[in-house]
């Protein structure tokens, strides 16, 4: 997961990308990222025992219920809204959401992670589709770097046949479906503000992902691993995450807050091998570096000088 712009709910009187950072502040701009770099991990432990549909519901419902639990969340918004909502709930959630835990039937968690270091790269992409319109220098040799190092990601997973090539293409799609929701989520969270909107995007995803994932119970077994796995990637990879990664944008700003995200590969990397046993081809560990150079390369703006 990532996320896309300044809160409404905080507004700093001062640039906040020149605020000077105290040790308290890195702990916090980090928080969110091994937060989210985590949620592989714990999809994995999750599908042990739980569908994949089963854990997409209760993500969305235990993060519903934090994000909800928030006061700034429930600020009323204009019935126009909701449309907008609505489309996000189902590109920025529910479709992603679930298509994270099909995915790692195929693949592990840490190539998923991996792949999710790419996030700001799709986000580019879509951009500049909507735009018809080349992105800067700067940006375009970012999409260039890291779309290499989607590949060599991808290499190792796609040669071991047509399972794991399906999980591939299924995280691509969601990083697709990101790059979509964080483009239109921009627009609304700086009219609204981004708790109001999540807090209700996530309640429509709640309804949408409902029938599977109540579908989805006869086809699980309950295990405490997996319940408190599950339990977990909901009120934190979806609820305190979206909470903190808040927060930081409207101390620190967008693009510091968003620096988190390069995280993700890093964390999922270390705790699939040391808890789930994974291996990591070296050629994929190199995609991965690269993959968050383009991504910093993208999310980085060079100021003109004064």
């Amino acid at each position: 997961m990532s996320f896309a712009a300044q809160p409404k709910e905080v507004a700093p009187s001062s640039a906040p990308e020149q605020v000077q950072l105290a040790p308290r502040d890195w702990l916090m701009l980090a928080v969110p990222g091994v937060i989210w770099g985590s949620s592989f991990y714990l999809i994995a432990v999750g599908l042990d025992s739980f569908s994949p549909y089963l854990i997409t519901w209760l993500r969305i419902s235990f993060g519903f219920c934090v994000i909800a639990s928030v006061p700034a969340t429930r600020r009323s918004i204009p019935s126009s809204s909701w449309l907008r909502i609505g489309v996000l709930a189902v590109v920025w959630m529910a479709v992603p959401l679930s298509l994270f835990p099909l995915a790692e039937q195929r693949v592990s968690s840490s190539v998923t992670g991996m792949l999710n270091g790419a996030n700001p790269i799709f986000t580019a992409i879509v951009a500049a589709t909507i735009a018809r319109a080349l992105p800067p220098g700067r940006q375009l040799l970012g999409l260039g770097v890291g779309l290499v190092g989607v590949v060599l990601i991808a290499v190792p997973s796609w040669s071991d046949g047509s399972s794991s090539a399906g999980g591939v293409v299924m995280i691509l799609a969601a990083l697709v479906c990101y790059g979509i929701a964080l483009n239109l989520a921009g627009p609304i969270q700086r009219q609204l503000g981004s708790l109001p909107v999540i807090g209700r995007a996530l309640g429509i995803a709640l309804v949408l992902t409902a029938p599977f994932g109540i579908a989805a119970i006869s086809d699980s077994t309950f295990e405490w691993g997996s319940a408190a796995a599950v339990s977990v990637l909901g009120a934190f990879g979806t609820g305190v995450a979206y909470v903190v990664m808040g927060s930081n944008a409207g101390r620190f700003g967008s693009t510091r807050a968003s620096s988190t995200t390069y995280l993700i590969p890093g964390v999922s990397i270390v705790l699939g091998i040391s808890f789930r046993g994974e291996s990591v081809e070296l050629i994929a560990l190199v995609g991965s570096v690269v993959a968050v150079l383009g991504a910093y390369l993208v999310n980085t703006i060079t100021r003109p000088a004064h």
